[in-house]
């Protein structure tokens, strides 16, 4: 027998029965080095990963919970510095990404934010840039954490 609430639900979010619409608008990449094709990934995995792991439903404007923002960095940088042969070069590569959100919850103002999320992923130093761009999948997998915390924040309340 159970009992309780009727906001918790086994999936770990923390949705008040009265939200019943999502929408995400396209996450702009403002960053100038990000790759073409981290727009449309970026906002499409988003709105996936809200599908997958809630009830709502994505309507393509005024939702209950509203999600808008840009990647304001796409940065590759070395993460570790090692000597060899006297010469100082790259150990590994860092792809750090930031994502500047607005969430708007319009049935509870109180949960509503404006934050940047960053994630990163380090990278063999033989990995450049361009190969990891690319790559989609490679990004995906920092873009993948973002999301996760993107998520977690608006609607898990972790």
């Amino acid at each position: 027998m159970t009992s309780g609430c009727g906001i918790y639900s086994f999936n770990g979010t923390n949705i008040d029965p009265a939200v019943r619409t999502i929408s995400i608008s396209t996450i702009q990449n403002n960053s100038p080095t990000g790759p073409a094709f981290l727009t449309q990934r970026f906002t499409e995995d988003l709105k996936d990963y809200f599908q997958r792991n809630t009830n709502l439903k994505l309507v393509p404007r005024d939702g209950d919970l509203q999600f808008d923002g840009n990647i304001v960095a796409y940065d590759f940088a070395p993460a570790s510095i090692q000597q060899v042969n006297g010469v100082s070069q790259a150990g590994s590569n860092r792809l750090t990404i930031q994502v500047k959100i607005r969430f708007t919850n319009t049935k509870d103002d109180k949960q509503s934010f404006e934050q940047i999320f960053q994630n990163f992923d380090d990278y063999a130093a033989d990995r450049n840039i361009a190969t990891i761009n690319s790559d989609p999948n490679t990004v995906r997998t920092t873009t993948t954490k973002i999301i996760t915390d993107i998520f977690n924040k608006s609607v898990a309340n972790w």
